[in-house]
């Protein structure tokens, strides 16, 4: 039987953010309730045969203590688009490509965006790994 999630065996913290962030943009990038998967954006796009694509704006790093998963200390990372809509994922690979296009593109004055990509898995056969492009 799962666990009742409870405020005693769940938390959820903002780790770094692109930006000093209100209290009031705290508690809403945590909730990732209306929050998109990136994952399943990047399929759903595909099988459309459109390109996901995201003009961010904000990002955030969530840390999470979750008694009731399996894995009890995980990260979500959140990428918050120019009309407020939030995506997030748990990869790293993803993190670690955007977060180098970021860090690149943060000071330049043209607009940029990430266009999301599935590519197979070299950890997992069979699978895909999620990344992203600079568009």
């Amino acid at each position: 039987m799962a666990k009742e999630r409870t405020a005693a065996n769940y938390n959820a913290t903002i780790e770094e953010s692109s930006r000093e962030l209100t209290p009031k943009e705290r508690v809403m990038f945590k909730d990732l309730g209306n929050a998109v998967n990136l994952n399943d954006y990047a399929k759903e796009s595909i099988v459309a045969g459109v390109k996901a694509i995201i003009s961010v704006k904000d990002w955030a790093i969530i840390a999470v203590h979750n008694e009731a998963s399996e894995d009890v200390d995980y990260k979500n990372y959140l990428l918050v688009d120019e009309n407020g809509n939030k995506y997030y994922t748990g990869s790293v690979s993803f993190w670690n490509k955007f977060m180098d296009i970021y860090s690149e593109m943060k000071e330049v004055d043209e607009d940029w965006s990430i266009e999301l990509n599935l590519v197979p898995s070299k950890k997992y056969a069979g699978k895909e790994a999620l990344t992203c492009s600079l568009v």
